[in-house]
């Protein structure tokens, strides 16, 4: 493999702090390897993909977790398409399934031994512009996107494959002494996250004795969203009520309510009605997918697919109507190890000692991706939400005189868009708020 090299040097790692938000981080780990070595719809561009894998994550998690579940599919896919990156052959074409990004314009050749930026248009160059786009300055709403690197400060790294890291993926690329110091090196990985989210909700991210001499690599991103509703909530309309767990048990909460134009669609074959939900500014949308019966999100999630939650909640399919709104205040916290999950979706190579090829980080074939992990934090009230991602649009069009219920006083999906890209930036259901 071709290609210059370098260990990373960085005498004064600088942590760098951040006001103090809540924020989702994703990070993923390779360590090095000393010795042997699904069905894919179309899809045209980046946002079509996170759609697709978000909602195939979702269904591989939900077998496991009957209770909350959220995540950010933007944090975690753009982690591992950093890691793809330096994939090649199998191990490329297994994460590009994963990810949907091997349909995308300039991808179309999965697994292969030559630079995967090469071609325009492809997933990197989508990641790109996204990033871009989502880093550009609004006083709407706070969106802040941070992925760093952290390479063993004696371990050679082909100089493609950073620079490639940093023009896509904006991410930092900082040193670290995993062989002489792992712990110490943890300690600094897990500082940077806590100074850049300063949440005492996400602390730890690496447990003790997660990193080793062996590790290599690791990649984080962290995704912040904080915005206000385009019209909030009177906090003296909140009152108790019930929250329905299953049909025959429910729970108190605090539930919020308003009368407002909303974009809203009522699916009588599925027996679900859809609300957007617009932050300040209007770019960001929350959508809430309400089944019609106390016990129907089970009906609901095992009909759920991408095309189907891209068609239902297209703009031509609502219509602005004055609805009647319910909905809880609650707060989400999830952890998840990935590993078996991105196994289940395909991704089996990456963690294989024996097949897995990330010679485009390092010119051989002796790395391998030993952990993924997820943490995220969302928070909603009467003001708005702070979370981990967020994506939405309003549209607007003839009201009713008689408003539609929406009353979210059971189980629900949820998730919260960037409506100009069309983008997921979380994804989640509530069982119990």
């Amino acid at each position: 493999m071709g290609g210059s090299k370098r260990a990373l040097y960085s005498p004064d790692l600088t942590i760098h702090g951040a006001s103090a938000h809540r924020l989702p981080a994703h990070l993923c780990f390779l360590q090095a390897h000393r010795g042997s070595r699904p069905h894919q719809a179309n899809v045209s561009s980046l946002g079509e993909a996170i759609n697709h894998f978000a909602v195939n994550l979702f269904q591989q998690i939900r077998q496991s977790e009957e209770e909350n579940i959220f995540f950010s599919p933007l944090s975690i896919m753009s982690t591992l398409a950093m890691t793809s990156l330096g994939a090649r052959e199998h191990t490329a074409s297994e994460i590009q399934k994963v990810l949907h990004s091997n349909e995308i314009a300039g991808n179309k050749k999965g697994g292969t031994t030559v630079d995967p930026v090469e071609k325009p248009g492809n997933v990197h160059h989508q990641f790109q512009t996204l990033l871009t786009e989502l880093k550009k300055p609004t006083d709407a709403y706070e969106l802040n996107i941070a992925n760093r690197l952290y390479g063993e400060k004696t371990f050679l790294f082909l100089q493609a494959y950073m620079d490639n890291v940093k023009k896509f993926y904006l991410a930092s690329v900082e040193s670290a002494d995993f062989v002489n110091a792992a712990e110490e090196s943890r300690k600094m990985i897990n500082s940077w996250v806590e100074a850049k989210l300063m949440v005492e909700k996400i602390k730890d991210l690496f447990p003790e004795d997660s990193l080793g001499s062996f590790t290599v690599l690791v990649l984080v991103n962290a995704v912040y969203f904080k915005g206000q509703w385009c019209q909030k909530f009177k906090k003296e309309n909140t009152g108790e009520e019930k929250f329905w767990l299953h049909k025959d048990t429910s729970k108190s909460v605090q539930m919020m309510k308003q009368t407002d134009d909303f974009n809203f669609t009522s699916l009588e074959d599925m027996q679900v009605k859809i609300l957007e939900i617009p932050y300040k500014g209007q770019e960001l949308s929350m959508m809430v997918l309400l089944p019609n019966e106390l016990d129907g999100l089970q009906k609901l999630e095992d009909q759920l697919t991408a095309e189907k939650l891209i068609e239902w909640t297209s703009p031509q399919n609502m219509r602005e109507r004055q609805v009647d709104l319910h909905l809880p205040r609650f707060k989400v916290e999830e952890s998840y190890d990935l590993k078996a999950t991105l196994g289940a979706l395909g991704m089996v190579d990456a963690f294989s000692d024996q097949d897995t090829d990330f010679s485009g980080m390092t010119g051989r074939q002796d790395v391998v991706v030993s952990k993924v992990l997820h943490k995220s934090f969302v928070e909603v009230n009467e003001e708005g939400t702070e979370a981990a991602a967020a994506t939405g649009i309003e549209i607007r069009t003839k009201t009713r005189l008689i408003p539609d219920s929406f009353h979210c006083d059971h189980p629900f999906l949820f998730f919260i868009k960037h409506n100009k890209t069309n983008n997921i930036l979380f994804y989640g259901r509530v069982s119990s708020p």
